[in-house]
């Protein structure tokens, strides 16, 4: 895998021939490509999409690669659909989705965005091989978003991560967890990483990037943050990692971003300066991540596990 040099201060590489994927590659018309799922399927790379069509609404597109890097196999049509008839939730499209692998259930569980009359709520549905999907409808009201399950059940409860939004911007976006018996009915929940105050990169608003990573230290997390400047806002990466049997527990946090908007296809877009994965893969001693770039493409970057987890480890303690 061929990466071009990353930059001062960034923990990532991206990959040299970015973007992987774009609309010139959809087998069907589309405005913008972005906001990928990711995981191993049959020994494949299978990203679940996020593709906006011309009305400005999205859908869900798989995409499948043996290498993970190109000669990508596209869905000739939309693989997962709003539903707005039988899903009035979804009645402006649904989007980010993340995907986690649940042993248990034997089943991947998907979260991702519906974009209701109300705002954008988080909702789920669960498949076994990307062709035909339960879903689960809107497991936490409007707002609220960049949703992904643990793969382990804590306590015989399912664990959540999400971000919801307060009425008044005052108080800030953070990242909450949240418990469940039956991934329908959630509770007992709590607010566990906050976006932080003042200047900082992710200052004021901040949000799961995607699902926990589990390591022998701890559960991984990539999280973005929103930096508001007087030209827009910009978004970046950084690390938190939770402990292993109570996931409310920060152990480390990362005070510096990892990864920001710097090659022109994060700089400008539909949205410029974004950078936003919504999945990784650890192969091997390799953490690949797959991010859209401005709001229009999607693009890959790799890091090496024990750099990431060094790094954070080294963190100040929460």
């Amino acid at each position: 895998m061929s990466t071009a040099k990353k930059s001062d201060n960034e923990l990532f590489h991206r990959y040299r021939n970015n973007p992987i994927l774009s609309v010139n590659d959809w087998p069907y018309k589309a405005n913008s490509v972005f906001n990928a799922a990711a995981a191993e399927v049959d020994g494949q790379i299978l990203l679940l999409a996020r593709v906006e069509d011309y009305r400005g609404i999205s859908h869900l597109t798989t995409a499948r690669s043996e290498n993970g890097i190109d000669d990508w196999r596209i869905d000739t049509a939309p693989t997962l659909k709003p539903e707005p008839d039988k899903h009035p939730e979804e009645i402006w499209g649904i989007e980010d989705p993340r995907i986690t692998w649940i042993d248990q259930m034997n089943q991947w569980a998907i979260c991702y965005t519906a974009y209701s009359k109300g705002g954008p709520l988080v909702s789920m549905a669960l498949t076994r091989d990307f062709k035909s999907f339960e879903r689960l409808g809107p497991v936490m009201p409007p707002e609220d978003k960049d949703a992904a399950l643990f793969p382990v059940q804590f306590n015989g409860l399912w664990a959540m991560l999400h971000r919801p939004v307060p009425i008044s911007a005052m108080l800030g976006a953070h990242i909450w967890i949240s418990y469940s018996p039956n991934l329908k009915h959630w509770g007992e929940h709590q607010e566990i990483i906050q976006a932080r105050e003042g200047g900082w990169w992710d200052a004021n608003k901040i949000g799961l990037c995607a699902p926990p990573m589990q390591t022998d230290e701890g559960w991984l997390i990539l999280y973005h943050g929103v930096r508001t400047t007087a030209s827009g806002s910009i978004y970046r990466l950084g690390l938190a990692l939770l402990d292993l049997e109570n996931p409310t527990k920060i152990i480390r946090r990362t005070d510096e971003w990892i990864f920001g908007p710097k090659a022109h296809y994060e700089r400008e877009g539909d949205v410029d300066d974004v950078v936003f994965p919504c999945g990784w893969i650890k192969k091997d001693d390799k953490v690949l991540i797959y991010y859209g770039a401005a709001d229009s493409r999607l693009c890959l970057a790799t890091a090496d596990f024990k750099d990431l987890l060094d790094f954070v480890l080294h963190c100040p303690v929460v």
